[in-house]
């Protein structure tokens, strides 16, 4: 029996090893990576960058997203923060966090609330942002059957290149590496947004927008969203 077991090891054990190498390289599986890319261009002042980040806390901390995330197949998602403005501005990422459970989700909810602004200003460049983001998506140590970017913002596209070509090229970025983009409009300035947004900025099947008319109404409006995202299969994304 003893000379069976060792035989039998000496078989699986290199099979086992290889396999585990492959998932270590393939990263760790989770049912969603999901980059939440907040504007934090000029049109944003201080209070408003404010009521965003807290709607994002509140959100990850309330009990109805921690329980979408334990429904799906893994029970787990990735999340990271991105913040952007104007597409030669710098761009800043928090660091990636497993989120699984209450713990772990008000674990993101204290990152987010609070990650500086550092110097991050400017204009509004939703195409770089999306590029930026898409990059995150494909550079960390997990593997999601989905990639989303959660684009929130308050303008239109504007640097002083032909914004068309920006928007486009960022989805096509996006399309190239199997990202989903759902967009938040934030009304405030521009009660049009939300069509702008779903007809240049989301991609997808199953891509969507969700609406606050002001930033008073964000941590609603990002409370649906994130349930919303966090249990639709149908987004693509897999990679």
């Amino acid at each position: 029996m003893r000379r069976f077991r060792a035989l039998l090891l000496s078989v699986l054990l290199p099979q086992l090893l290889l396999s585990g190498s492959a998932a270590a390289q393939d990263g760790l599986p989770v049912d969603l990576e999901l980059v939440l890319a907040v504007d934090a261009s000029g049109s944003v002042d201080a209070r408003e960058f404010a009521l965003q980040l807290s709607g994002i806390a509140a959100a990850f901390r309330s009990p109805e997203v921690v329980q979408a995330v334990a429904e799906g197949p893994y029970g787990r998602i990735a999340v990271a923060l991105v913040l952007w403005a104007g597409h030669n501005n710098p761009k800043a990422i928090s660091s990636w966090v497993l989120v699984q459970d209450s713990v772990t989700a008000a674990r993101f909810a204290s990152l987010v609330e609070a990650f500086p602004r550092g110097n991050i200003d400017g204009a509004t460049g939703i195409g770089k942002a999306i590029v930026f983001s898409a990059r995150a998506l494909t550079s960390n140590a997990f593997a999601g059957e989905r990639l989303v970017i959660d684009v929130s913002g308050d303008g239109r596209e504007n640097p002083p290149d032909d914004w068309t070509l920006m928007l486009n090229e960022g989805r096509a970025f996006a399309a190239s590496r199997d990202v989903a983009v759902n967009g938040l409009a934030i009304l405030t300035e521009d009660p049009t947004l939300d069509v702008y947004y779903r007809y240049h900025v989301i991609r997808g099947p199953g891509a969507f927008v969700e609406v606050a008319a002001t930033f008073e109404d964000f941590a609603e409006a990002i409370h649906r969203k994130l349930i919303r995202e966090i249990a639709a299969p149908m987004v693509i994304g897999a990679r």
